[in-house]
């Protein structure tokens, strides 16, 4: 048995967890190289290197510092594209082995930086692996995940996107110890780190198997009913696995390859069939991340090192606490796993920006008085960083998952993939537009910035959830109007699969009662 057909050896039990498993490689990587440049900041030398600030680590050139940090999420919009159109012609699973390969070199790259010019090319670099890497992953656990649990299984993987976060902050503050915090691996080591989880995918993702629905797209019909039976024979009946496999079937035989031009179309409201309403699907991802970027999630994440110091604490005590404000995403995203498909993915969205926005307006509450009341500075610290522990753990319970869980549902099988590069392209709009202007806004507005995410987050409560059914099938957008009761009514009408490829339920079986997995979808 060859390398690539390691997973046949594996039950359907142990093949699950291995593509869970990958899959939380994936996304730590994501999530440390997302936070690892707050500790990288707070290196005296680094700043001297890049030439962004003065010897002993006080940063006078804010601008500089947020272009470094935003430009990986340039590479990341290419690589969401790039990486979906990929893993559309190639494969998941290789889309996966070449994002890992760019996301090693960017890394190892990074940490060799020697000025600023390097560093930029470098995160770029790093960005165009990470892209890819985001945008297939959820993809993969989507299609191998029962409808009921695609929720749940997707929350579980993200609590690698806040693992991956907390342990760059608590190697940061384990590393500021060396030689006072004045040495070069205290940012070297921190950017080397990522190369560990980029190393592990590109060595041993092609161990597991493609997706059914990318092999059904392909015409390799036999491996996908295969594999389908080989991840579902423990959990479903032969009915449960034959009525999937001819959905994924059905819907596969309309699959065209991607390209640039149909992006393109799609977010002109052009592409696809008729009544098939790309464009707002593709705009809906894409302002979801937007605004999941605006709740203020990318401050507590990139600058939490900045909020504490504005706190009054010591540099050693803000990158402790900062590795623990970002510990508590992890929590955060297992209570998201309990919660997104039993309150549904509106409720989460609207019930998080609630949340978001009473932490947001306490928090510019208790620095703004620690502000007016210097003397009493160490008495409101605590109380603003209960805010910061509560923001990540709201946002991560919510708008943490869901934005990242929607574009998974809603494109139809064929453009899942690229429909996901639409999400991703989003969040990388969203977090290097916030992670380039942060440093300005705080320097600007210090702790006024709060009331300014406070207000978004009462927007964003009210308006872009209304357009978001709870659990948003690709079936719910048949229908032109944008509203979720709308698109809920059509999905009732029209909602069933097999009925619209010609496929009623009567066919599934036959007389005798027996499955027949080897049922042809007609044309």
């Amino acid at each position: 048995m060859g390398y690539t057909a390691l997973w046949k050896r594996l039950s359907p039990r142990q093949l699950n967890f291995a593509i869970h498993a990958f899959s939380l490689i994936s996304i730590f990587f994501e999530g440390y190289d997302q936070g690892v440049m707050g500790g990288v900041n707070s290196a005296p030398t680094y700043v001297t290197e890049v030439g962004i600030g003065m010897s002993d680590g006080t940063i006078t050139d804010t601008t500089h510092e947020g272009g470094i940090v935003s430009v990986y999420y340039l590479g990341a919009i290419f690589g969401c594209f790039a990486g979906g159109w990929l893993a559309d012609r190639i494969g998941r699973i290789n889309g996966m082995l070449i994002g890992s390969l760019f996301a090693l070199v960017g890394g190892a790259l990074q940490a060799a930086a020697q000025n600023s010019n390097f560093m930029l090319c470098a995160r770029v670099c790093t960005g165009i692996g990470t892209g890819a890497l985001t945008g297939i992953t959820p993809v993969l656990v989507s299609e191998t995940s029962t409808a009921d649990h695609r929720g749940g299984f997707l929350g579980y993987v993200f609590i690698a996107n806040y693992l991956g976060i907390s342990v760059a902050y608590w190697i940061s503050f384990g590393l500021s110890f060396v030689n006072n915090g004045y040495s070069d691996v205290r940012w070297r080591f921190l950017l080397a780190f990522q190369c560990l989880p980029a190393l592990i995918l590109a060595g041993f993702i092609k161990t597991l198997p493609d997706s059914p629905r990318y092999l059904a797209s392909v015409g390799r019909r036999e491996e996908t009913k295969e594999l389908l039976v080989h991840l579902r024979k423990d959990t479903a009946t032969d009915e449960e696995i034959e009525r999937e496999y001819l959905e994924i079937v059905a819907t596969s035989q309309e699959s065209q390859p991607s390209s640039p031009i149909q992006f393109a179309k799609i977010l002109l409201g052009r592409g696809g069939r008729k009544g098939t309403n790309l464009g707002r699907r593709a705009w809906l991802c894409v302002w979801l991340q937007i605004m999941g970027s605006w709740t203020g999630i990318t401050a507590v994440t990139a600058y939490s090192p900045t909020l504490l110091k504005q706190a009054g604490y010591s540099t050693i005590t803000q990158n402790g606490l900062a590795g623990g404000i970002n510990t508590i995403g992890i929590i955060g995203t297992i209570i998201s796993a309990q919660i997104v498909d039993r309150l549904g993915r509106r409720a989460c969205l609207i019930g998080g920006a609630a949340f978001l926005f009473a932490v947001n307006l306490i928090a510019g509450a208790v620095y703004e008085g620690s502000l007016h009341h210097p003397e009493k500075a160490a008495q409101y610290a605590p109380g603003a960083i209960l805010m910061l522990f509560l923001f990540n753990l709201g946002y991560a319970a919510t708008w943490g998952t869901v934005a990242f869980l929607v574009p998974t549902e809603i494109f139809p099988s064929e453009l899942r993939a690229q429909g996901n590069g639409f999400g991703i392209t989003g969040w990388a709009i969203g977090v290097g537009m916030t992670t380039l202007v942060n440093p300005i806004m705080f320097e600007s507005l210090a702790s006024r910035t709060y009331f300014l995410f406070a207000g978004l987050n009462v927007l964003w409560s009210t308006q872009r959830p209304a357009t978001v059914p709870s659990n948003p099938l690709t079936l719910f957008f048949s229908t032109a109007s944008p509203f979720y009761w709308k698109m809920e009514q059509a999905y009732r009408l029209h909602g069933d699969v097999l009925a619209e490829h010609g496929i009623p339920k009567s066919e599934i079986h036959h007389d005798d009662g027996k499955t027949d997995l080897t049922s042809e979808v007609p044309e």
